[in-house]
């Protein structure tokens, strides 16, 4: 079982703008604390365009910010409106209001925190979900936080640890209400200073449907197989189009239409591209590092 080099571009939204962020500055309570790595001058629908150009399917669209306020809906809804059932949407996603982003244009919606109130996770919700858009229709996001030799789920923009473990077990249980996980290591999000390889590889054991890493990456060269092939992996803020100067847009392109055999790509995100996990060299004790290259 593979899923070849998919191409998300991960976007995260704050008041309405595409921007990179370094995710462990989130914080609610004092948002003059957030680090960004860039800030697009180009609308949402830019981004969405030059994805469905190339027509890459999948990306995400995460809406951040306090409460996901109008100005993140509408940047949302521009989005997928330039991109009709190509994009992902995220942020402030429930029961009550996914069915409405599928109905608007989203290719599929992705959740997190309404899954956990109080930081419990609710079953019952995720098959409320389900029953809501459809198996098909859902990306959970189990974004987590290193803890010791093991890893938390994190909700609330990774503030908040929740009682679920990233194992076997849980994804097991998940998957069997979702089509694909996302899965930041928020530890290193935004940070370029390598991926979290271990939980890399973990994803790689534990994972039996489609799984997007992101968090760190931003070198591209080939290596031996960590996932054996099961998990794809974002750029962000090493990108040419997100001001990156490591990795160039028009080569990741290349690549995907190299190694996934076919112009449909998964997962746009604002935060760069998808690869499969396994291109990647190592270079720091959490997995790949910086590279050369420049450019979009």
């Amino acid at each position: 079982m593979a899923w070849f080099a998919y191409f998300p571009g991960l976007v995260c939204r704050t008041d309405g703008q595409v921007k990179q962020i370094v995710g462990a500055s989130l914080n609610t309570q004092a948002p003059d604390s957030l680090r960004t790595n860039f800030v697009a001058s180009d609308p949402p629908a830019h981004f969405a365009t030059l994805y469905r150009n190339i027509f890459l399917h999948g990306a995400h669209v995460i809406k951040l910010g306090p409460n996901n306020g109008s100005n993140n809906d509408a940047a949302a809804i521009e989005a997928i409106a330039a991109w009709w059932r190509g994009l992902q949407v995220g942020g402030g996603i429930a029961g009550e209001n996914a069915d409405w982003w599928i109905e608007r244009g989203a290719e599929r919606v992705i959740v997190t925190s309404w899954l956990f109130p109080h930081a419990k996770f609710s079953l019952d919700r995720l098959k409320q979900l389900e029953a809501a858009v459809g198996k098909d229709a859902i990306v959970v996001d189990v974004s987590c936080k290193r803890a010791e030799y093991r890893w938390v789920v994190s909700m609330d923009t990774w503030q908040t640890l929740t009682e679920m473990e990233v194992n076997e077990e849980s994804l097991k249980i998940l998957s069997e209400y979702c089509s694909e996980f996302l899965v930041h290591a928020a530890d290193v999000e935004g940070l370029c200073q390598g991926i979290d390889e271990d939980l890399e590889h973990k994803l790689g054991e534990w994972c039996t449907i489609p799984c997007t890493y992101a968090g760190g990456c931003v070198y591209f060269r080939p290596r031996p197989r960590l996932s054996n092939g099961k998990v794809d992996m974002t750029f962000g803020s090493a990108l040419g189009i997100f001001g990156g100067t490591r990795v160039k847009f028009a080569d990741a392109v290349e690549w995907n239409r190299i190694h996934g055999g076919s112009a449909t790509f998964s997962c746009l995100y604002f935060q760069a591209s998808v690869f499969s996990a396994d291109v990647f060299e190592s270079m720091s004790p959490f997995g790949r590092c910086c590279g050369g290259w420049s450019g979009m």
